[in-house]
């Protein structure tokens, strides 16, 4: 058996990208930086959301959260954003 962790390809729905294009080009940059590294192994660093309405996983990555699902190989970036109110609607 393999055990070499498989790369995800990361896809960012429109949403996400909205997101993202507010933000500061530090943490665009600081963000990706994680979101490759992160792309290995997800579930090593991901936590699961309680409250399943806007996703079912999402990584910290300083003060910054992305909001993900998992579908096969993929993840799907479904939100970014401040810790203070990424989980408002």
């Amino acid at each position: 058996m393999n055990s070499t962790p498989m790369n995800y390809k990361i896809v960012f729905t429109k949403r996400a990208m909205r997101d993202i294009s507010k933000l500061e080009p530090e943490i665009k940059e600081k963000l990706g930086d994680a979101l490759r590294r992160y792309g290995k192994d997800p579930l090593n660093y991901a936590r699961k959301m309680l409250d399943t309405s806007l996703g079912n996983y999402r990584f910290r990555i300083g003060d910054y959260r992305v909001i993900f699902d998992i579908e096969g190989d993929e993840i799907i970036v479904l939100r970014v954003g401040h810790r203070k109110g990424i989980y408002r609607r």
